[in-house]
């Protein structure tokens, strides 16, 4: 099996440096040097779809444009590469959703996923007109999904949920193929909530031993819903054909914090009530000493970003060792991005997926498939 990688659109703008912000707190001033134009962000998917990325993951939150109307732009100036459409259930009707997705399979040729994030921060969706606190909002989810995958199995939906209520509702037309469903979540729920619905868990970069906790953590509640779930994982990379060379661009990031801004994004992250997002702060606790947290998993992103915040660091074999290493506990497929996003594309696709391919790890998901050998008949 070939392992599936997917890049990153900075919808929230590219930079040279980290462009902070995220999880309830404003952009950094990084963010505007590359605007997310629909012409800069065309650049980096056709980049990734030529390197071999099966998709790109677009954010959402009020910190970035809006994923589905950008990702519907940029899909025509593609061709293959697939879209990993964040979004809240929160802020649109099942039905709705479901008749969106199935429009937009339709009108790329099938090249959609969704990203459902419940939302950790119950201020940025107050903003949205959302009140519902935490774990409300994952039984909202959960209702959501229901509603969702019934409707594109081409049922006629009745529900009265908690949250949700729906009538008659259907689709004209169902997606073809159906999207798969990608999902993160730390606390108790979100795992129930994985395992009854979801086709792909993503977990934030945590060290290797945490990682295989959360899989076998969704895989118990999977195996009690009598399904499957296949485990993503969620990283930065800087990769340079010399470890001493990745280094030395991670500290060159590191220099560019400004402490004022790594006091001020830190103080934001900490009223997170999103369990995924302590755990990302457990890791370097706002310190900037000691960010190797395990063989070229560097904590440094997580100082000024919110959500993933470990980047790996290292040669492009270093790299793809610990690709291996997460692969070996259950992770087939990596989310990443790196700064800028158009040239640490290339870094990673010129340097590290060669070195997977040869390893027998990873395929270029849109190379022709070889033609059989030819059967030459045997003659004495």
């Amino acid at each position: 099996m070939s392992l599936t990688f997917h890049w990153f659109l900075p919808t929230n703008g590219d930079s040279r440096h980290v462009v902070g912000g995220g999880h309830g707190t404003p952009a950094t001033a990084s963010g505007r040097d590359r605007p997310p134009t629909v012409a800069y962000l065309s650049q980096i998917a056709r980049a990734a779809e030529d390197l071999g990325f099966v998709g790109v993951l677009t954010p959402t939150g009020a910190w970035c444009e809006d994923a589905w109307l950008t990702t519907a732009m940029v899909s025509q100036h593609t061709e293959r590469l697939k879209f990993l459409v964040a979004f809240r259930p929160g802020f649109v009707s099942p039905t709705l959703a479901a008749q969106m997705a199935a429009t937009f399979q339709r009108k790329t040729g099938g090249r959609l996923l969704l990203n459902v994030v419940t939302g950790g921060e119950s201020h940025e969706q107050r903003a949205y007109g959302d009140f519902l606190d935490k774990d409300a909002r994952y039984r909202r989810t959960g209702e959501f999904l229901q509603i969702v995958r019934d409707l594109w199995d081409g049922k006629t939906v009745d529900l009265s949920g908690e949250h949700l209520q729906v009538e008659d509702a259907r689709l004209a037309r169902v997606p073809d193929p159906v999207p798969e469903v990608y999902f993160g979540g730390s606390s108790p729920i979100a795992g129930e909530i994985a395992a009854r619905h979801v086709d792909v868990y993503l977990t934030w970069g945590e060290p290797p031993a945490q990682v295989a906790e959360k899989i076998a953590w969704v895989r118990r509640l999977a195996a009690k819903e009598g399904r499957t779930v296949r485990f993503g994982i969620r990283l930065h990379v800087i990769t340079r054909d010399t470890a001493e060379q990745a280094w030395a661009e991670a500290h060159k990031l590191l220099d560019g914090f400004d402490p004022d801004t790594v006091k001020s994004v830190q103080a934001g992250l900490a009223r997170s009530e999103s369990e995924g997002q302590q755990r990302m702060l457990a890791l370097h606790g706002g310190n900037r000493e000691d960010l190797e947290i395990h063989p070229n998993l560097w904590a440094g992103i997580g100082l000024v970003r919110g959500g993933a915040g470990t980047a790996l660091v290292g040669s492009h074999d270093e790299v793809a060792e610990r690709i291996k290493e997460y692969h070996a506990l259950g992770i087939d497929e990596f989310v990443l991005s790196g700064y800028p996003h158009l040239e640490e594309a290339y870094w990673f696709g010129e340097g590290v997926l060669p070195r997977l391919a040869a390893r027998g790890l990873w395929r270029h998901p849109f190379a022709p498939t070889p033609a059989p050998a030819a059967q030459v008949p045997f003659t004495s």
